[in-house]
């Protein structure tokens, strides 16, 4: 369909930090979280739920958010992640990382190319 973006494959690794950004503003339970993420990216990241649900019980394993039950708009029960106070520090220091990564990545693609 023109016009629709092609859905990016996650590089490995940001998994963890985008959910961490996910929840910094609020509890959030799975599927809110891959709502955001693809409504924030404008549908060009498309999650899928093993690799969600792996990251959740990684970064719950670290202690960098934490679950509890809870009832969805559509009287459901379902688990609400948060973030803990280690989980707040991870995020800004993965956040600083990421942004000079990407800077360096974008400086080495756009240099233009020069004749040896």
């Amino acid at each position: 369909m023109p016009g629709t973006p092609t859905p990016l494959a996650l590089v490995r690794g940001t998994l963890d930090v985008l959910v961490l950004k996910t929840l910094s503003a609020s509890p959030m339970h799975g599927f809110e979280i891959t709502c955001w993420l693809e409504e924030q990216s404008a549908q060009r990241l498309e999650v899928e739920d093993s690799a969600l649900y792996h990251a959740l019980n990684r970064l719950e394993g670290r202690g960098l958010i934490e679950a509890e039950w809870g009832m969805t708009e559509n009287n459901r029960r379902a688990r609400y992640y948060s973030l803990t106070v280690a989980g707040r520090s991870e995020l800004e220091e993965q956040t600083a990382q990421w942004l000079q990564y990407a800077e360096t990545l974008r400086g080495i693609l756009t240099v233009a190319p020069q004749k040896a």
